[in-house]
């Protein structure tokens, strides 16, 4: 279980929602985590309940709908979804994509798609990435042209999460390609539209219960009305709302990590070798001491993220470097806990086993290490 009392960041009101969260993952998320795993989707009956128990895109205005709470509720849900060793994409839905319809959506928008999302009624995915283009959002081809007041889309994305259970896909596509990344443009694509297709669902080495997906748009034609925001803004819309999404994959990886650890110490305490347990093998305390050290500074640094972003503050630089280190701790922390497990460390009834599979992409999404360590690097 996390320990949140001593964090600045959090009071008893969280708490208490902390608490709820908890409770509500016992009894919905936790028992289903095998099934979900092996059906590589989760039930839509678990989105309704989300939206029912308020924990969808809490941050909604209530006007739509939603609680108008600040991002540390967010925080909360993801820390505990992470730590439950769940990957459902209820965290993209309202840490990253929510947000766009927020700030840039209009007010047609906002009435039609808000509600939808905060009850759980509606599933969004944003298709970034290509064949070609991932980390590069400048390299996109996807194409919007103009045919009198429709737009007709042409292209493909993929590794694109809730890609199989959308209802929404906000577009990152072309709508003036001699523009280079100043003719992007965001689109809305309603999942019922002609042309509109589905790959498979595709197979990955973690993280098996987010359904992650090719998505195919051939002559696919929306009302111009669905460009969200301005039209050509869409590179620099997605370039205000980075820090979020990076900041929200770190607390992914600081709590997963967390999680790691814990199950590290509980399997050393009880596992027995050479006539003694293994945790007290010196080796394996100075090992578990080290983490327990990292892990200590990475709550403490993420707080100091979570204030900065709370006050409009968080850099991308800094919200960059947050995701590289908390990922990567995570990646250190998992590994070296899988390797404290033995055998059974590789073994998928031991929870160690799933954590270990879904961190290895958390150094890749959201922009590999290695670009976020460029980010970093230009604000030197």
């Amino acid at each position: 279980m996390l320990d949140s009392a001593q964090r600045a960041c959090y009071d008893a009101d969280l708490d208490l929602f902390r608490d709820q969260v908890r409770k509500f993952y016992a009894q919905h998320l936790i028992p289903n985590l095998d099934k979900w795993e092996e059906q590589g989707v989760v039930d839509r009956s678990f989105w309704l309940a989300c939206g029912e128990a308020g924990i969808l895109c809490p941050q909604v205005p209530t006007e739509y709908g939603g609680l108008a709470l600040d991002y540390r509720y967010n925080a909360v849900i993801g820390e505990e979804l992470s730590y439950a060793g769940s990957t459902a994409g209820i965290t993209l839905q309202s840490d990253i994509v929510v947000d766009y319809i927020i700030n840039y959506g209009s007010e047609e928008q906002k009435q039609r798609w808000l509600p939808g999302m905060v009850s759980g009624e509606v599933v969004i995915a944003i298709a970034m990435t290509e064949p070609g283009a991932g980390s590069d959002l400048q390299g996109v081809r996807t194409s919007a042209v103009k045919d009198g007041n429709h737009y007709v889309i042409n292209g493909s994305k993929t590794y694109i999460t809730n890609g199989q259970s959308a209802d929404l896909i906000v577009l990152v596509a072309k709508t003036d390609p001699d523009k280079g990344s100043k003719g992007t443009s965001l689109i809305l694509v309603e999942a019922d539209r002609s042309g509109f297709k589905r790959g498979r669902n595709l197979d990955k080495i973690g993280q098996n219960s987010a359904d992650t997906s090719e998505l195919f748009f051939e002559d696919v034609r929306v009302p111009i009305t669905n460009c969200l925001g301005e039209e050509n803004k869409g590179f620099i819309y997605l370039m205000t709302q980075l820090p979020q999404e990076r900041l929200q994959i770190a607390i992914a990886g600081q709590a997963g990590a967390q999680r790691a650890f814990d199950e590290a110490v509980k399997f050393t305490k009880e596992r027995k070798a050479f006539r003694q347990t293994v945790f007290d093998f010196q080796n394996t305390r100075f090992t578990l001491a080290g983490l327990k050290a990292k892990l200590q500074a990475g709550w403490a640094h993420l707080d100091w993220c979570m204030a900065k972003h709370l006050k409009g503050e968080l850099t991308a630089a800094e919200a960059s470097a947050a995701k590289l280190f908390h990922t990567e701790l995570q990646w250190e922390v998992c590994d070296a806990a899988l390797q404290l497990h033995g055998g059974a460390g590789y073994m998928n009834e031991y929870p160690i086993a799933r954590l270990w599979r879904d961190a290895r992409v958390q150094r890749i999404y959201g922009g590999t290490s290695e670009i976020m360590k460029e980010v970093v690097a230009r604000s030197l």
